[in-house]
Parts: structure tokens; C-alpha cells; sequence
């Protein structure tokens, strides 16, 4: 499907290719038709400046409230709105003093959307740009969060759904995805393997009534990442942070809050200012890290292992601008291990009541080596992103998180096991 759509009150101005600069339509249109490049939303910078804050914080508590900065959803009755954003940013004063910084952290917590993960801010624009491009169904390849997301959009609006997942992901995101009653797909490979088949379903007749949101209308779907990047902006009172730390499989969240701080900053919504990017990766799946620490421009594809599998893309589409970002901004991406994961999930949880998922415990993890080693500056404030809900890969730690102690109900058990101690 190549529909076109007229949204005369959006700033989107039309689709723009990250290599090469052609520009197209805005339509239902991911690669750029002259070098293959990625395509993405471009902007009227003067419908952009009309924004303000007033106009902002005039808008629904969800992340419609930024439709002006969005390429979909200016009319409230297309939007697919479930409530998504506006999650806490949380000052994490323990945190900080573990980890030897002098200026505050902050932990924007996006387990608290309505599927528990930030995904739910990509479907929201995803699933409106669909409809309003005129597809009937939606679907999507995805390592489990996307899935939950997609299906439970889906099942809000009446559409029909159908998620491609790998066939070994956490139980607990296969059940969440499947509650919703939409067709759950497993594939016996990786998420690569999965997204390459969905590539090729998005081409056939049998699917052209399908929007998949990370395939076909994948330039409107990364849009919603920047969501992330106003919220914070505005919660810390229009300005932005010194320092972010974003986890990455893809590399796209990181990419898209990068471009949230420059088009708040071109549209004057809050003052001038220079940030710096930090990126984090699981060891098992670290090929933008492992990019940046060979000062390599190619991202190498890998084949994914370990314990984050929300971030297993061994073959990172939005690699290489991951890296243009982290390296323009003076930042620093590393990876941490299985044990270093599993400790930022509890360090993040004993320091702030926060209960990541493993993602989250990557950024923690993250946030704590390159702190650590200088590479991330402890005197800058600091927004370090949790995409996920920790009871969304509760196997992953469950070893290590048991009952202190197991006692009879009675005064001589607990001196027993020592808990009458002052």
C-alpha cells in the first residue's frame, strides 16, 4: 500500500532519506527509493516554532499533548490514545550517592505506560499513522515488549493483529502478547530472522492491508520515541539534561531523543543548551558498542546471546546513527555482562523502589561502569531511561531474589534466624 495522506494542520512536511537527503510523500514508505537508505519524518521548522508551552500544557495528559511536534494525530478523533506517557521522572538521590555523583540522576520510568514499557508510546503513533493511511490490520517483528504493545493497541480500536516473535522469549511476554486475543506467531530464529520475514510479508498481496509498524509505516512508528525526550524536557521544567544514558537494539530510542533536544531547542521551547548522549548494550548482544570501541563507521552484525532479549537486534538498523550521535555529542557506549545486568536490575530497585526489566538493568549497569571509569561526567545531571517492567523477565533474576528467611510463626524462629535483632 502507497496511499498518501494530506494532514494539512501537521509540521510533517514529508519523508527524507538519512543517507542521501531525497524526499518523498509522506506515505506508508521505509526505504528511500534512490541509495535504499532508511527514510524519516522531516519537518516544517516554522509550523514547529509555532508550538508552545502553553499549548502543550494545554493537551491531554498522555503523549498527544505533544501532537504538534508529531506527524500524525492532530485531528483527536484518529488518535489511538491509551493513555501512553507523561511516566515519572524520578530524582534518584541514593542512586547517585552510590555511584559518586555530585549533581542529580534522574530515572524516567516508562514500566509505568499501560503495556509497562515505552513501546507503547511507538504504537501509539504507529497505529494512528496506520489508520489514517487507510490499512485495515496491524502487525509487527518484535522481541516481546513491541508485540504486548502492538496487540493490546490493537485489541483497543478493534483492528485485527498479527506479531511475529522469536519462539524462545519470556514466557511472561508471550503470555501478555497473546491475552489480547490477536494472532501470535513464534519463529524458531532470532528477532533478525523474524524482522526479515516480516520484510517480505510487508511486499506480498496477502498483506498489503497490513501496517506493520517497525516495517511500512516504521517512519512514523520511530517518531514516538521523541516523546521521551519532550517529557523529560518539560518535567524538569523546559530545559533540558546534561547527560542520558538510553539502552539500544536498535539504536532508535537513542537516535530519536537526540532529535527531540534539537527540535525543542530549533523551536525555542527551551533554551539553548548542549547535552551529551551515553548508549548501553548487553555483552550478548553488543554490535553499536563494539562498533564504538573499535572506532569502527560499520556496525558488524551478531548473532544475540544472553539474558536482555528486549535488545537482542543483532543486526541494528539505526547502528551507524547511534554512532553519529553518541560520537557528535561526546558521549560513550559500552556493554555489560548477564551478572553486571542482574545487579543494575537490583542496585536500580534496593536504591530507588524501581523494578526494571533487563533492559533496564543494561542502562543501570551502564550508567555504573561508565561513571566508574570517567567516561561519563558524576558533577552533570543525569536522565538514565528504564524502558521496561521488571515482571516482564522475572526468570532472568528470580535466583537470586528469595524469602530472606523461611521461619515457623513464632518469636523463637525469628531470634532463630536472627530477624529480632535491633
Amino acid at each position: 500500500m502507497t496511499a498518501v495522506v494530506d494532514r494539512p494542520t501537521s509540521p510533517a512536511s514529508g519523508l527524507v532519506c538519512r543517507n542521501c537527503s531525497a524526499t518523498y510523500p509522506l506515505g506508508a514508505q521505509h526505504a528511500c527509493f534512490e541509495c535504499f537508505g532508511p527514510l524519516e519524518i522531516g519537518y516544517d521548522a516554522d509550523l514547529l516554532a509555532r508550538v508552545t508551552r502553553a499549548d502543550i500544557e494545554a493537551g491531554p495528559h498522555s503523549l498527544w499533548r505533544y501532537a504538534g511536534l508529531l506527524p500524525v494525530g492532530h485531528d483527536a478523533a484518529t488518535r489511538v490514545d491509551s493513555g501512553t506517557g507523561m511516566t515519572p521522572l524520578i530524582r534518584a538521590d541514593r542512586l547517585a550517592d552510590e555511584l559518586g555523583f555530585t549533581a542529580p540522576v534522574w530515572i524516567k520510568d516508562d514500566s509505568a505506560n499501560p503495556t509497562h514499557s515505552f513501546k507503547d508510546r511507538v504504537v501509539s503513533v504507529a497505529i494512528t499513522a496506520a489508520r489514517e493511511l487507510g490499512f485495515t490490520r496491524i502487525a509487527c517483528a518484535s522481541t516481546g515488549n513491541l508485540a504486548n504493545s502492538v496487540a493490546a493497541h490493537a485489541a483497543r480500536v478493534g483492528m485485527p493483529s498479527i506479531v511475529f516473535i522469536p519462539s524462545d522469549l519470556e514466557p511472561a511476554k508471550i503470555i501478555q502478547t497473546a491475552i489480547y486475543g490477536g494472532t501470535v506467531v513464534g519463529i524458531e530464529g532470532s528477532y533478525d530472522d523474524v524482522n526479515r520475514l516480516c520484510s517480505e510479508l510487508a511486499e506480498t498481496d496477502e498483506f498489503e492491508n497490513t501496517g506493520f509498524v517497525n516495517v511500512n509505516v516504521r517512519p512514523y512508528y520511530a517518531e514516538g520515541s521523541k516523546t521521551l525526550g519532550f517529557e523529560v524536557a518539560e518535567q524538569l521544567g523546559w530545559r533540558l539534561p546534561e547527560q542520558v544514558v538510553a539502552p539500544m537494539a536498535s539504536g532508535s530510542l537513542l537516535t530519536k531523543v537526540h532529535k527531540a533536544f534539537k527540535e525543542l531547542t530549533a523551536a525555542g521551547l527551551v533554551p539553548p543548551s548542549s547535552w551529551t548522549v551515553f548508549g548501553a548494550q548487553s555483552a550478548g548482544c553488543s554490535p553499536i558498542a563494539t562498533a564504538f570501541a573499535n572506532g569502527w563507521d560499520v556496525v558488524q552484525p551478531v548473532k544475540p546471546t544472553g539474558i536482555a532479549k528486549s535488545l537482542n537486534i543483532g543486526n541494528p538498523a539505526d547502528g551507524p546513527y547511534a554512532l553519529d550521535v553518541v560520537r557528535s555529542t561526546g558521549g560513550a557506549m559500552t556493554s555489560v555482562t548477564d551478572d553486571e545486568i542482574r545487579a543494575g536490575i537490583s542496585l536500580l530497585a534496593r536504591t530507588t523502589g524501581v523494578f526494571a526489566e533487563t533492559a533496564g538493568g543494561v542502562t543501570v549497569a551502564v550508567l555504573k561502569k561508565l561513571a566508574a571509569s570517567g567516561q561519563l561526567d558524576t558533577s552533570k545531571e543525569t536522565v538514565v531511561y528504564n524502558t521496561g517492567d521488571g515482571l516482564k523477565t522475572i526468570d532472568a533474576i528470580e535466583a537470586g531474589a528469595r524469602p530472606t528467611a523461611v521461619i515457623p510463626p513464632t518469636l523463637k524462629g525469628m531470634r532463630a534466624a536472627g530477624l529480632l535483632t535491633p
